[in-house]
């Protein structure tokens, strides 16, 4: 068999100097997206390593081992610090919001389909970091919220 060439053999290097730059840009765009989604997901793997440090961290652990229940700050030095490695700390803010206190549970109840209920303390971590892509100018802020039961 045999293969044509093209009645014109300028056609080719017009198409592909139109194709190749498009083709070109949607691999970057896809390259930085995913960048991009592997960035969020660290940050919610901080979020939810630092809530459950400070679930774990709380009054009970204080009276348990003698040791003083974790501050924010602890919170941020022992389980956001170490794993956000590839993370400019300038850019990292954190906040920790305990609903009662540190202690695993709270004294107020709750009436539910008339059964009262004794509700759990819960600790709230939110992690954010200001992300600028290798590609492109101006940066995005990514957020995530983490919210734990806090523990015996």
């Amino acid at each position: 068999m045999r293969l044509r060439r093209p009645q014109r053999p300028g056609t080719t290097m017009v198409e592909s100097a139109l194709i190749y730059p498009l083709v070109f840009l949607l691999v970057i765009a896809l390259v930085v997206g995913a960048l991009g989604i592997f960035r969020y997901q660290q940050v919610a793997s901080l979020a939810r390593r630092a809530a459950r440090y400070a679930a774990v961290h709380g009054t009970q652990y204080s009276k348990d081992t003698g040791n003083t229940a974790a501050t924010p700050q602890d919170i941020y030095d022992n389980a956001i610090k170490p794993y956000a490695v590839d993370f400019d700390p300038k850019r990292v803010n954190y906040s920790v919001t305990y609903g009662s206190g540190s202690k695993p549970f709270t004294y107020q109840t709750q009436v539910v389909n008339g059964t009262i209920v004794i509700c759990q303390n819960t600790v709230t971590v939110t992690v954010s970091y200001q992300w600028i892509p290798e590609a492109m100018f101006g940066g995005l802020t990514l957020s995530s919220t983490s919210v734990m039961p806090m523990a015996n």
